[in-house]
């Protein structure tokens, strides 16, 4: 027979496997999201670099939510430069959202308090790829650097990267 003590010690006990469970679904995206930091050593292009590792494991970068002109596209060069004179030779911080199907560290990137990728929409160096990303501030800040005619958006008609890519 089960005494009235050991169902109030049954009780809680499930009550607090309960507790547990609901603080561990809570906590998941935060404990699987890595945080890195490490130097960066090289800029591929607009928004990919590679990053020296802490640990001194060298990891290739891709900036999460932003895409920007292709190499041979109009206007590659002046993204790329950009993100090299932001970022190039300093120690930078990743909250890492995943790996991309080439091997690349999806990220989102911050150099101090600076967030790398909301700093290249603002100055108007990449489209938000919404196709990826659906934050409205991330848009809302690709909206007013085009507005402004900020970066590539001086161009007329600049073509989004996932265009050139199907040509």
């Amino acid at each position: 027979p089960v005494l009235p003590d050991q169902m109030d010690f049954v009780g809680n006990m499930e009550d607090n496997t309960m507790k547990l469970i609901l603080i561990l679904v809570f906590l998941f995206p935060f404990i699987i999201s890595a945080q890195i930091t490490g130097k960066v050593v090289d800029v591929t292009d607009g928004d990919t670099f590679k990053l020296l590792k802490n640990d001194s494991l060298q990891i290739k970068v891709r900036l999460h939510g932003v895409d920007c002109p292709e190499t041979k596209q109009p206007f590659s060069s002046v993204c790329k430069k950009y993100l090299f004179d932001l970022i190039f030779g300093k120690q930078v911080f990743l909250k890492q959202i995943g790996i991309d199907r080439y091997g690349r560290t999806l990220a989102i990137v911050f150099l101090d308090t600076i967030n790398v990728n909301e700093n290249m929409l603002s100055a108007g160096m990449a489209w938000h790829f919404k196709k990826y990303d659906k934050n409205p501030k991330w848009a809302e800040l690709e909206n007013k650097a085009r507005d402004e005619r900020r970066g590539l958006w001086k161009d007329d008609k600049p073509i989004p990267p996932w265009e050139w890519r199907k040509k």
